[in-house]
């Protein structure tokens, strides 16, 4: 195990891996003495963080996913020792493909260091790779989607630092199979065929938990930015769908009022972009909802 830095350390009890039996030493960020000082909440609800002067910038994404540096089984913690025993078999088949995924995409991959923003990106494409065999009770469409748009964000971070590395052409790529997998949780949710129940934390972020209507609005968002536009009959049928979706917001639980603004401010702005694409004049959220 490689010597620890000034923001990460590891757990210096190893966890088992369920597939391998390999050691896992999980690796996670230090707190306070100013490693993080948050910055803006993105129209994506994802927290930025400003880079301090004694410790640089900080990417917290990149440490949530336990992954075996063995066998590339990844998953989230309160998952990752918990695999059904009836799915180890096909999670073990796949392990060449996990560890072939990321040739010409990323740099070599050490899960044994302090991790880099591309072992956060990778860490992601494993996790769904791996939950996709994962029961209902899982969540695992939901912890798919995330997925993805985490590695989305590593990717757009990843493209600033290498601008002439094509990380923006990847960071879409993700953003649009997140947008498949965040439409599909929500369409397993409603018709009880996948609950949600079985993810602690709905994000989509680490700071603040959105809970459902994070969910929501995320998915509309996706649909109205990455959803296909090559067929516009299609087009205008999900994105009538996303705007449902958004407009759920604002008919759900307890008052507009005591939602966070962060999640109504941006909602009713998506929902007025939507509307606007298609053509609709003064659409009102509140009587979609």
């Amino acid at each position: 195990m490689a010597t620890e830095s000034n923001l990460t350390f590891f757990s210096k009890k190893p966890l088992e891996c369920p597939l391998c039996e390999g050691k896992v030493y999980r690796e996670e960020m230090r707190t306070g003495r100013g490693r993080q000082i948050a910055g803006n909440l993105t129209r994506e609800l994802r927290r930025n963080y400003e880079p301090s002067k004694q410790y640089g910038p900080v990417f917290p994404l990149i440490y949530p996913v336990v992954v075996c540096p063995s066998c590339y089984y990844a998953a989230y913690p309160e998952d990752f020792s918990a695999v059904p025993e009836n799915k180890q078999d096909i999670l073990e088949e796949e392990t060449d493909k996990r560890l072939d995924a990321f040739n010409g995409l990323l740099p070599p991959l050490d899960f044994t260091s302090p991790r880099g923003l591309a072992e956060g990106i990778g860490s992601y494409v494993l996790a769904t790779m791996c939950y996709e065999h994962f029961p209902k009770q899982f969540s695992p469409t939901f912890k798919c989607g995330v997925s993805q748009l985490r590695a989305a964000w590593l990717c757009g971070d990843l493209h600033r630092l290498h601008p002439t590395e094509n990380y923006d052409y990847l960071a879409k790529v993700f953003y649009r199979k997140a947008r498949f997998y965040y439409s599909l949780a929500v369409e397993r949710e409603q018709t009880g065929a996948e609950p949600m129940s079985g993810a602690r934390h709905l994000g989509p972020d680490l700071d603040k938990n959105y809970g459902y209507d994070g969910v929501l609005y995320i998915t509309g968002l996706l649909e109205f930015q990455y959803g296909p536009r090559s067929d516009q009959e299609k087009r205008k049928l999900a994105l009538d769908r996303a705007k449902r979706t958004v407009a759920r917001i604002f008919g759900m639980g307890k008052a507009s009022k005591n939602k966070p603004a962060a999640i109504l401010d941006n909602a009713r702005e998506v929902y007025e972009s939507i509307a606007k694409e298609l053509g609709l004049q003064d659409a009102d959220p509140e009587k979609d909802g």
